[in-house]
């Protein structure tokens, strides 16, 4: 187990998109986003699928687009990125994230607005406590965060289209840790119940010890992780916050 950090700052994630409901005043849709609080620093991973529910949301939680330092995207899917046009215009500031593999004509809508723009492809330290998998492959390449909380590593992925086994697998490999929690789409939706428990299995020795999954996990998946890790299954919908 890996021993407290004292000395990062407490870490702050606010689920902004989803199409499960936690915080009732909040709105709901197919999608995935979330906001990053390290300390001062501000990171929205992936933008959601519709701009006017993630603003809705912002505002409703009290969240400034023009305080968001970092915008984060996963891949090039719409209900991961369809945000980002109506983001950028508010959110001029903000250092842009993106796989190199993204399609030229999302590049080029992103500097139009002239915001710096990093084109990521093999792992990727951001700044102190914030690092990129780079993109895995997989039939979708994808980027996932990870962050060094005070507990341990964690880890955001938008869909885990290359595996959410083989990510953990490559974060211990770049960074010499397990991820102590994942949080976020896992894709598992079509699979067998015995194919996730063996994931699940996989995940437990990998040294995983809680789990957020949620958008495109799956409800059998939800069911399955919820039993298999009881105290460490963290229900994530609109509006969850996580402290950690």
């Amino acid at each position: 187990m890996i021993a407290p950090r004292p000395q990062m700052p407490v870490l702050k994630i606010t689920t902004i998109y989803d199409n499960r409901e936690y915080d009732p005043r909040l709105r709901i849709g197919w999608g995935f986003s979330c906001l990053v609080e390290l300390g001062e620093e501000k990171v929205l991973f992936d933008t959601g699928a519709d701009w006017l529910v993630e603003k809705f949301n912002l505002d409703r939680l009290g969240i400034d687009p023009r305080q968001i330092g970092t915008i984060f995207l996963s891949h090039a899917h719409c209900d991961h990125m369809g945000g980002l046009t109506g983001l950028l215009k508010e959110a001029r500031q903000a250092k842009v994230y993106l796989g190199r593999s993204f399609p030229q004509n999302i590049k080029d809508a992103v500097a139009r607005f002239g915001v710096e723009t990093v084109e990521v492809t093999g792992p990727q330290k951001l700044r102190e406590g914030l690092y990129s998998t780079g993109e895995l492959p997989g039939l979708i390449a994808e980027q996932s965060l990870v962050l060094r909380a005070r507990t341990g590593l964690i880890l955001i992925t938008g869909c885990a289209h290359p595996g959410i086994v083989e990510i953990v697998r490559a974060v211990r490999e770049q960074l010499g840790e397990a991820a102590q929690m994942i949080l976020g789409g896992l894709h598992l939706g079509e699979l067998p119940s015995s194919e996730i428990m063996e994931i699940i299995t996989e995940l437990g020795n990998s040294g995983v010890e809680k789990v957020a999954p949620c958008h495109c996990s799956g409800e059998r998946a939800l069911e399955l992780f919820q039993e298999a890790y009881g105290k460490g299954f963290i229900a994530i919908g609109v509006g969850k916050v996580i402290e950690l």
